[in-house]
């Protein structure tokens, strides 16, 4: 079919390839515009997407937004049957959404009507689910309310963090759209509308809320941690030599120790919570890379009897 891609980040680079790759034109991607690098002076940084469509050779779109009439109108002149969007990062008017032939089609990393929104994945190991999926949906007005096309259910392991399960639905994510474009290239895909019942909203991950709490019970420190891991990342600080030492958590394990909120119990960094206590496994320093707790401690002692808050 002929298909217009919109989407920015690594999530949506393996959709993109997989439509390529299986003989779709794809007419132009739209994807956010160029950003400033991190540090002051940096050139602005391509999307991953926009990357990866100029080594397919496609044509690049980085408009603000596809609020103004000239560029809905340059959207429905690509005579498109489809607007595939995977992370696009932009709200899309009814314009854009019926200025294809069969509509706009998303990838959602949720068992929608649960966790509509910006951060699903990392909401539903915050929330201690125990399953999610991605789905495709035909988009219509609303935020992630339109009827779901199809679906791939993904368990969540216990230890799993949000960077694993990125990836996890990530490489389902750009195989199921291109089972969802070819039904819909042979008239066949059927939608179904949601259900209200059950919905949630995955609001965006604030900076406010990453902080670890330790007074909180081990199960929901364990899934704070790893719902934030890689990024943003959930952090603690440390107290040491006259100075606070910030450290950024990346995984951890339920352990079945108690003591005081906070203390460290051993050796092995188990740290006690509310109610039981979480060993941390992989940690990192401002400014340093990541490791595991046993390299971690021999650049940063954390002896017994430490307190992290």
């Amino acid at each position: 079919m002929r298909l217009i891609f919109m989407g920015t980040p690594d999530f949506a680079v393996p959709t993109l390839t997989a439509l390529v790759g299986y003989g779709h034109e794809i007419v132009c991607v739209y994807t956010q515009p160029p950003r400033p690098g991190g540090r002051r002076g940096l050139e602005p940084v391509k999307s991953p997407v926009h990357r990866q469509a100029e080594i397919f050779g496609i044509e690049v779109r980085t408009p603000e937004n596809l609020n103004g009439e000239a560029d809905q109108e340059a959207f429905a002149a690509l005579d498109a049957d489809a607007a595939v969007v995977v992370a696009y990062g932009q709200i899309l008017p009814l314009p854009v959404l019926k200025g294809t032939r069969y509509g706009c089609y998303n990838g959602h990393a949720s068992l929608l009507p649960r966790w509509r929104g910006a951060a699903p994945i990392n909401r539903a190991i915050m929330a201690g689910d125990a399953e999610t999926g991605i789905m495709v949906m035909k988009m219509d007005e609303g935020l992630d309310t339109g009827p779901v096309a199809m679906e791939e259910r993904v368990t969540i392991g216990p230890n799993m963090t949000a960077g694993d399960l990125h990836d996890r639905l990530m490489t389902l994510g750009a195989d199921l759209m291109q089972r969802a474009m070819a039904a819909l290239e042979r008239q066949s895909l059927t939608l179904t509308p949601q259900e209200e019942e059950g919905a949630t909203y995955a609001r965006k991950i604030s900076k406010a809320e990453t902080r670890i709490d330790f007074s909180r019970p081990a199960r929901e420190v364990h899934n704070h941690i790893r719902g934030l891991s890689p990024f943003p990342g959930a952090w603690c600080a440390l107290e040491a030599g006259g100075r606070t030492e910030r450290i950024k958590v990346l995984r951890s394990e339920m352990a079945e120790d108690g003591g005081a909120t906070g203390a460290v119990l051993d050796d092995g960094l188990t740290v006690a919570c509310g109610d039981g206590a979480v060993r941390l496994v992989r940690l990192q320093k401002a400014g340093g890379k990541a490791m595991d707790a046993a390299e971690f401690l021999r650049g940063l002692a954390i002896p017994a009897g430490s307190v992290l808050a």
